[in-house]
């Protein structure tokens, strides 16, 4: 069992939202704050903002409220920013390079140390700083390096032919911008899937219901 155990994936999901209020606020030299206040930044209620917040103890203080820097660290500990984790990036296409070159890991816990694709005109070019290495490589750069966390920017198919060997290799945490079902075939492993189809559906569902 994990320390946070039974908190709900909503407000999970959450959590970098305030992470990311809180930033803006303590980067405004903004000392504190209520829950209602925070509550009209964010459009969420003051009760569910403690209701979530209290799922990891209570954080603040009745008459004062949220002190911005104190909370701002606690949640980023929570979210487990300050971990450093060790991760690959599979895929330099398009989507790829435009992840690698435009995604701060390193503020949001992650330390990219190798990047792969397939296309063997690729190998030996360089992507933020690495050489792109072909997939061949996988395997024994995960057993020198230990990687935790790879990043999927790949076809289906090719995602579900690399997972048994990322898996095998000790890899605990998939970002995956392919449509494979990595948590159906592997259930002990951390999947964020990332459907960029969906999220442009979403918009057009709503859009529609403006008309």
């Amino acid at each position: 069992m994990t320390k946070y155990d039974g908190v709900s994936n909503s407000v999970i999901k959450r959590l970098p939202r305030y992470y990311r209020f809180l930033g803006e606020l303590k980067e405004n030299g903004v000392v504190r704050i209520s829950s209602k206040d925070l509550s009209q930044k964010m459009g969420f209620t003051a009760s569910q903002i403690r209701q979530d917040l209290n799922c990891f103890g209570g954080f603040g203080q009745q008459g004062y409220g949220y002190n911005i820097e104190s909370l701002y660290n606690e949640i980023g500990t929570i979210l487990g920013v300050n971990k450093n984790r060790k991760a690959i990036l599979i895929g330099a296409g398009n989507l790829g390079k435009a992840v690698a070159l435009h995604m701060s890991f390193e503020e949001r816990g992650f330390n990219l140390i190798g990047v792969f694709d397939r296309n063997k005109a690729l190998s030996g070019q360089m992507l933020r700083g690495l050489p792109i290495r072909h997939t061949d490589g996988i395997y024994n750069f995960c057993k020198d390096n230990s990687p935790t966390v790879a990043v999927l920017c790949i076809p289906s198919a090719a995602a579900k032919e690399l997972a048994p060997q990322l898996v095998e290799s000790g890899i605990k945490g998939f970002w995956n911008f392919s449509h494979y079902d990595i948590a159906a075939d592997f259930p002990n492993v951390a999947v964020e899937n990332v459907h960029l189809s969906d999220s442009l559906m979403t918009l057009s569902y709503r859009v529609s219901n403006m008309e």
